[in-house]
């Protein structure tokens, strides 16, 4: 028997982009009550444990296969750093999982506020690591047709930006999937 169809949002930004904010408002207003929104640092790997080792290119993979073991049967929103580019070549999905790539990019200053603000913890207030999140914000901005959507979130709002997130994808997979 087949199983039914699933569908996998991938909604990618560069860090301090606002992944996690529109993830958790996406959660608390509800807004895609068929999906589970998830993030990566909710799967709990740190990418410093895989960045610069053999596992490197793992880390997606690794993340991506706890977000669907932490959605079960619900349709996975899932905010990543990961490019179309990198997800294609290295991801194997069943055969059943529809992916829908949204871009979000912000302005390269709003970037940088944004992640000298994270606290010390975060190991985000490093010059070269700001430049490579902004690098890759431009990459996003200039590569758009990868993307099925792509949202600036630099002057929206957090709600505002969701409920763009959360109308594309009601739009592209149907107004209720629970029919």
């Amino acid at each position: 028997m087949n199983k039914p169809e699933q569908y996998l949002v991938m909604l990618s930004a560069a860090c301090g982009v606002g992944k996690s904010t529109i993830k958790n408002t996406l959660n608390d207003l509800n807004l895609l009550p068929d999906f589970a929104c998830i993030d990566s640092d909710e799967v709990q790997l740190n990418w410093w444990t895989y960045k610069g080792t053999p596992r490197e290119k793992d880390y997606t993979r690794d993340c991506l296969a706890k977000a669907f073991e932490l959605a079960g049967e619900r349709h996975l929103l899932f905010g990543s750093c990961c490019a179309p580019t990198d997800f294609f070549t290295r991801i194997k999905l069943p055969k059943n999982v529809t992916v829908i790539y949204i871009a979000m990019t912000c302005s390269d200053a709003e970037v940088r506020r944004r992640l000298l603000a994270r606290p010390p913890e975060r190991m985000c207030s490093d010059e070269a690591f700001i430049a490579s999140q902004v690098d890759y914000n431009n990459w996003i901005r200039t590569h758009t047709e990868l993307y099925s959507l792509h949202l600036d979130n630099t002057d929206r709002t957090e709600h505002e930006t969701a409920e763009a997130v959360a109308s594309f994808v009601r739009r592209t997979v149907g107004k209720s999937l629970s029919d």
